[in-house]
């Protein structure tokens, strides 16, 4: 019994891991490729990943956004756990990674469920309300430049229909946010995450698990 989330050191981590992480192979071969990479740390942590799928699952998703491509390890968790009738629209602005990323879901054959779109990512989410797309949508996940975090939810909170969730990724910023603010992006992500406590449009939890993920399920 614990009346709080336990610490997690090494050992418990890799415990965790060790008992509980599925990982199809191509998402293990991506995971290794990008452990060396100058920008590693914008790749999510694969528990995360296993969770998102679960949640794929349990909500019954075929239609997602995901606002923050990078090399494709979310998206990839998403495509693998998505119906065979399953997509994805992807949100980036770097065909550099969404090009690195293409070629691991091609290895693992999700690659006709993603659509990357490659432009500001508020421009492709206003784009999708321009075609009537408010309400399609199952499942949102956030990753991208905290300053315009607000920005990417309250479109998202638009296209998804009723019951839909939104995961947003960082939003425990490696701790910052329990300090004041010394730059944009942790001041950002504590109004953020004030703004979503308050919000009564969402069913709302943060969780701990990699760098904090929370859920917002439209009401």
């Amino acid at each position: 019994m614990s009346t709080r989330t336990l610490n997690l050191d090494d050992t418990l981590y890799h415990y965790l891991l060790g008992v509980s992480l599925r990982e199809h192979p191509v998402q293990a071969e991506l995971r290794a490729a990008m452990r060396n990479h100058p920008h590693a740390n914008m790749q999510i942590a694969p528990e995360q990943g296993q969770f998102m799928a679960l949640l794929i699952k349990l909500i019954g998703a075929r239609r997602t956004i995901e606002v923050g491509v990078f090399t494709g390890y979310s998206a990839l968790s998403v495509a693998l756990a998505l119906p065979p009738d399953g997509s994805i629209i992807g949100c980036d602005v770097s065909r550099e990674f969404t090009d690195i990323a293409r070629t691991y879901w091609e290895k693992a054959g999700v690659a006709d469920k993603i659509d990357v779109r490659l432009a500001p990512a508020a421009d492709t989410l206003d784009a999708l309300i321009a075609e009537g797309r408010s309400g399609d949508f199952d499942f949102a996940f956030i990753d991208a430049d905290k300053a315009n975090y607000d920005i990417y939810y309250e479109l998202c909170l638009v296209l998804l229909r009723h019951g839909g969730l939104i995961a947003i990724d960082n939003v425990l910023w490696g701790g910052s946010v329990v300090r004041p603010a010394g730059d944009e992006d942790t001041a950002a992500i504590q109004e953020f995450n004030r703004k979503l406590h308050a919000d009564q449009r969402i069913d709302l939890s943060l969780l701990p698990i990699a760098d904090g993920l929370t859920l917002a399920r439209k009401r």
